[in-house]
């Protein structure tokens, strides 16, 4: 009997430490460029453009209405509609004016600096000043989670502990060890394991989120076993269930 306490102390014990964040004693966070990367453009990204300079009637005509329209969700489930430049299969947008220029593969910064630099070259605009945001900055959160979700993120900046916090945090069933993060580079998608039972996540490349990853939390045995234990019961519950219908259209 006591060898069976043991074991039971022994695994309650393990199975603790593998519901908890960050056991190690220490965290020694070294400083580094991964909180200032910033995000590639993509085919498929979609952008907010303003133009504005010293005339704003001169600058008025490179603020027409955006050329694409789409649905955007919330997390309170509510969709709204949003207009933007969309990085086409090309990898191009088409602005007003200057017509087809290449996005994809370049910073937003990048980009910024060429239509500034193309708006001052053609001299169509005095001193101009180009702003570009991500409409569709969105991260998916799947799995043992409270609220599996798609989340916009307003401010194009999240690590993934937020990500986590925003869908109400992993369930007690959710593996902290082993959470997967599909990220796509160069048109392949790439899976990535974490473990968020170490501190090695705050000097890891992927605390960080970027546009369009998706991350997994796949369940811990306890809830691969009483999903399996309680199919087992499904058969006998069944048969209960006949033996009772029966009954009572014999009566």
């Amino acid at each position: 009997m006591w060898r069976t306490c043991i074991i039971a102390l022994l695994t309650s014990c393990g199975n603790v430490k593998n519901a908890t964040y960050f056991n190690q004693n220490t965290v020694q966070i070294t400083s580094n460029s991964y909180e200032n990367l910033e995000p590639i453009l993509q085919k498929n990204d979609l952008l907010s453009i303003t133009v504005s300079s010293i005339n704003p009637e001169a600058a008025e005509m490179f603020n027409l209405s955006n050329s694409f329209s789409a649905q955007s969700s919330t997390t309170a489930g509510n969709t709204t509609r949003v207009s933007g430049y969309l990085v086409d299969q090309d990898g191009a947008i088409r602005f007003p004016v200057l017509g087809k220029i290449d996005a994809a593969g370049k910073t937003k910064k990048a980009l910024r600096e060429e239509i500034t630099s193309i708006l001052i070259s053609r001299q169509l605009l005095i001193e101009p000043i180009v702003d570009i945001r991500y409409l569709n900055y969105k991260i998916s959160i799947l799995g043992e989670v409270k609220n599996p979700s798609v989340i916009n993120i307003p401010n194009e900046k999240i690590s993934l502990l937020e990500a986590l916090g925003l869908a109400g945090d992993i369930t007690i069933y959710g593996r902290r060890d082993n959470i997967s993060l599909i990220r796509e580079q160069n048109g392949i998608k790439k899976v990535t394991r974490i473990d968020l039972t170490t501190n090695e996540i705050f000097n890891s490349p992927y605390y960080y989120l970027k546009s369009n990853d998706i991350i997994y939390v796949e369940p811990n045995s306890a809830k691969i076993a009483s999903s399996s234990e309680a199919k087992s019961w499904i058969p006998v519950i069944l048969s209960g269930v006949s033996l009772a219908i029966i009954a009572i259209v014999s009566l």
